[in-house]
C-alpha cells in the first residue's frame, strides 16, 4: 500500500525561491569591501547551501579559509549587504504560487526549513510567499543549527504533530537530501534549483522532479 503524505517540508533557496542574484550580489560587495576577488553569480550555486557561516569560508581563497577573525568579519558584512537588498531579484520560480495552491486545496500542512538565519527565513517567507500559509518556518538559530543536523526536521514534525514518515521533504541540494534521509522524510530533490540529479541522488533523493507541478504526482 503506498504512503499517505499528509504535510510538505520546503528548502527555502533554491528550492521555494531564487535567491541567488541577491546571495551573490551581497556577498561580492562584501568581498570587494576586504580587497578579496569576486565570484561570478553561478558559482554561488556551489557556496550556498550549508548556512551563511558555510558561505563565507567558500567564497574566499583557499588560504584564507581557516582564518576565524576574518569569517566573522566576512559574516557580519554579508548580513549587512544582504540585509540591504534581500528582495531585489529575489522571487518565487516559476510554478511554486500554483503549486502551493494545489497544496492548500488538499489541505495539506507546508512548513519551509531554511538553512538561512532564521531572521531572514521569516522576512522572505512573509513578504514573498504571503498569500500562502506556512505551519512552521524555521532557520537556522541557537535552538536548530544548520542542516543536515536533523532537528529542524525534527521539530517541524513534532509541532505539526504529524509522523516524519508522512512528510514529503523538497530540496536542492545534498545538504536537503541528506537531511530528509536523517529525519526519516521522503526525499524528493528539485532540478530547477542550485545542484544537479547526480548530486542529489548520490545524498539521498526518492524522487526528482523537474517542474513544481509534478510534486501532485507524489500524492
Amino acid at each position: 500500500m503506498s504512503p499517505t503524505y499528509r504535510a510538505v517540508c520546503f528548502d527555502l533557496d533554491g528550492t521555494l525561491l531564487d535567491t541567488l542574484e541577491d546571495l551573490a550580489d551581497s556577498a561580492n560587495r562584501t568581498l570587494r569591501e576586504h580587497g578579496l576577488p569576486v565570484h561570478p553569480v553561478e558559482a554561488y550555486k556551489y557556496f550556498v547551501g550549508d548556512g551563511m557561516r558555510m558561505l563565507v569560508r567558500r567564497m574566499v581563497p583557499a588560504r584564507l579559509r581557516d582564518d576565524d577573525d576574518l569569517a566573522d568579519k566576512l559574516f557580519c558584512g554579508a548580513r549587512a549587504q544582504y540585509a540591504k537588498r534581500w528582495a531585489e531579484k529575489t522571487k518565487p520560480y516559476p510554478g511554486i504560487p500554483e503549486l502551493l495552491d494545489e497544496l492548500a486545496a488538499r489541505d495539506l500542512a507546508m512548513a519551509v526549513l531554511s538553512n538561512k538565519p532564521h531572521d531572514f527565513t521569516e522576512l522572505c517567507v512573509a513578504e514573498l510567499l504571503p498569500h500562502w500559509k506556512f505551519h512552521v518556518v524555521q532557520g537556522v538559530s541557537d535552538e536548530v543549527p544548520a542542516k543536515p543536523d536533523p532537528t529542524g526536521v525534527r521539530r517541524v514534525a513534532e509541532t505539526l504533530n504529524i509522523p516524519p514518515a508522512e512528510f514529503l521533504y523538497v530540496g536542492d541540494t545534498a545538504t536537503d537530501m541528506k537531511t530528509a534521509s536523517a529525519g526519516g522524510m521522503f526525499a524528493v530533490g528539485v532540478l530547477w534549483g542550485f545542484r544537479l540529479a547526480d548530486e542529489l541522488l548520490e545524498h539521498g533523493a526518492k524522487a526528482l522532479i523537474e517542474h513544481p507541478a509534478e510534486l501532485l504526482d507524489l500524492l
